[in-house]
């Protein structure tokens, strides 16, 4: 083992200002140094999962967050080679659904066919997750939606409000653009039980998730919907010890990780354990560290 108090200099690549990646870097960076004051993490903005893939693959960052689809289509060498990439956690799900105005007459997916909607940051993998729920429902994102993609992610909550978008795309519990939008009286459109059953049917790797009740302000009700697991990852070439540190660091810090913000709470060893799509594509000292605590077989 590395003694705790030699530090190791580490980047994480987040995403643009304003959306929910920069504010889980924060408190990913604040509660793993914590735990190991020696890991010494800078977070920093990036155009998001897009960017940070080829980033991580470069090594130009040492961890990056990566939303599921992205992080699916790179590890499965979708439309690219394979990415070398590995899992040091899972982040949070993320059920994806459309949040409007509350004097909105949309009740449905359908009812935005033809209408201004802001699908998130160019780079985000949000927009991929869009991508793949609109397919299953025989959309496509470019053809029938008049789409904006965003230069910031916190841009989208002012459109929605002055009428620019009929809608903003997002996912998750905690996202600051259904926060913001909900606090205005906001309400959500979420795929019904059966458009789920045919987003899943047509795109297995999604899962079926769900929001809990009082999630975001006047949401009196669980909305279910699909989505995946976020992860942050490492470049291929992290060395083992680091990936161990970080596992460590991350276990200790559960508690605190849930405290500084409330959809890092699903950051857990049991649910990175669970999440990884394969245990190999666990970052070596991560599956080492799993392992010895029995999170992982």
């Amino acid at each position: 083992m590395a003694p705790a108090q030699e530090k190791t200099n580490l980047v994480l690549g987040t995403a643009t200002p304003g959306g929910g990646f920069p504010l889980y870097g924060d408190a990913f960076v604040g509660a793993v140094t914590a735990a190991d004051p020696g890991l010494a993490i800078e977070p920093r903005n990036t155009k998001g999962s897009a960017e940070n893939i080829p980033l991580l693959e470069a090594g130009k960052l040492d961890l990056g967050l990566v939303q599921g689809e992205a992080a699916y289509e790179a590890l499965s060498g979708i439309g690219r080679p394979k990415a070398p990439l590995k899992i040091v956690t899972a982040m949070y799900s993320s059920p994806g659904m459309f949040v409007v105005r509350g004097d909105s007459p949309v009740r449905r997916i359908a009812d935005l066919k033809g209408q201004p909607v802001a699908f998130g940051a160019r780079g985000s993998g949000l927009v991929i997750l869009s991508r793949y729920v609109l397919d299953g429902l025989g959309l496509d994102q470019d053809k029938d939606f008049q789409a904006i993609y965003l230069e910031r992610a916190g841009d989208g909550p002012a459109m929605v409000a002055d009428g620019r978008a009929a809608a903003l795309w997002g996912a998750g519990v905690g996202w600051p653009g259904f926060q913001k939008v909900a606090e205005a009286g906001g309400r959500f459109v979420a795929p019904t039980e059966e458009e789920a059953a045919r987003i899943r049917a047509k795109h297995a790797f999604l899962k079926p998730l769900s929001i809990p009740a009082g999630s975001y302000p006047g949401q009196s009700e669980p909305i279910r919907s699909v989505g995946s697991w976020s992860f942050v990852m490492a470049r291929p070439d992290l060395p083992e010890e680091t990936g161990y540190r970080l596992a460590r660091a991350l276990h200790k810090a559960e508690p605190d990780l849930a405290r500084r913000l409330p959809q890092a709470a699903e950051t857990s060893s049991a649910n990175t354990a669970a999440a990884a799509p394969d245990p190999s594509l666990l970052q070596p000292g991560v599956a080492r560290y799993l392992r010895e605590i029995g999170a992982l077989k």
